[in-house]
């Protein structure tokens, strides 16, 4: 017990500021509560892993998923960054062995078929697993020691993680297993799986419309033809997108280079109609640069060069 203090002996209490400890405790509080207020919500943004707890569960409810979740872990990854040592540090995953028998499905590169609505059951039954490795180094696993009888490769589908965004097919762990899921009609399972990751809900987002037509197939062959399907769409739109803008390219080149235009450009034997455009030689060869495909230009653009007629 503090003995109180003689009113002849005490001394005049001070004003204006407060002790420097006092001062330094009130900061060190401050920064504390401001640092919980921009606390990350993804570990992939964290330095550690800082907010794990939090994430465990959302708005109360438990996120833990109802079928065996799995996998091999080959520690090809940045722990940091791993979806897969993420997954197992919220108690959502469990590790295999080499070896190690798994009777659900396993999404591997090295599967023969996709995974199809077809799927479902085996899921339900017996889970759902994933080869947890670098796409830089597939030939270092040992493929031959993962033992399933159910191996599924994943259609094409764009990566939205923050090592592969944007890319076709770089799908990381959790988005192989949230794919999967989203595919075999186990929507809730893919959401929780995701939910664990800042940059989750847009792996959804992206892929809606795939993922989408994939579960109306009821086969992996039907979801073969729809995978095909859907990339012979993307070269055809990508290719009359390419087409528009080549064609804008030579409209604006035949501006900048047209030497003029002609009722009747006359050469030895020929005579141009009004719409020909005579261009120089250079003009023609950047023309060609932009424009040629397999060795033939538009039949919009006859050129003349000089005494030549070019088709």
């Amino acid at each position: 017990m503090v003995k109180p203090s003689s009113s002849k002996t005490s001394a005049p209490r001070r004003r204006g500021k407060a002790s420097s400890n006092t001062i330094r405790g009130g900061h060190r509080q401050r920064i504390r509560e401001k640092a919980e207020e921009y606390r990350p919500a993804s570990a992939i943004d964290a330095p550690d892993n800082a907010g794990e707890e939090e994430l465990s569960s959302e708005d109360g409810q438990d996120i833990s998923i109802d079928v065996p979740v799995a996998m091999w872990d080959f520690d090809h990854c940045d722990p940091r960054r791993c979806s897969g040592k993420r997954l197992a540090r919220l108690g959502l995953i469990q590790d295999l062995k080499v070896g190690q028998r798994f009777r659900g499905v396993v999404v591997s590169p090295k599967g023969t078929q996709p995974v199809s609505p077809a799927d479902r059951e085996i899921i339900a039954r017996n889970g759902l697993a994933v080869v947890e490795c670098s796409w830089a180094r597939l030939d270092d696993v040992p493929f031959g020691k993962i033992a399933s009888p159910h191996e599924r490769l994943l259609p094409y589908l764009i990566a939205t993680n923050p090592v592969n965004y944007g890319k076709p097919w770089r799908l990381n762990c959790v988005e192989a297993l949230a794919a999967a899921f989203y595919i075999t009609g186990f929507d809730s399972f893919a959401e929780r799986l995701l939910a664990g990751f800042g940059w989750g809900h847009s792996f959804w987002e992206v892929n809606k419309d795939l993922l989408e037509q994939y579960k109306t197939c009821t086969s992996a062959s039907e979801v073969s033809a729809m995978q095909e399907k859907i990339l012979r769409d993307l070269e055809a739109s990508y290719d009359r997108s390419r087409q528009l803008d080549l064609g804008q390219d030579a409209d604006d080149l035949l501006r900048r280079s047209s030497v003029t235009m002609t009722d009747g450009f006359e050469s030895q034997n020929y005579r141009a109609p009004r719409e020909y455009i005579v261009v120089t030689f250079e003009a023609y060869e950047e023309l060609a640069h932009y424009t040629r495909r397999d060795g033939a230009l538009p039949k919009t653009y006859r050129l003349l060069v000089g005494k030549r007629t070019l088709e």
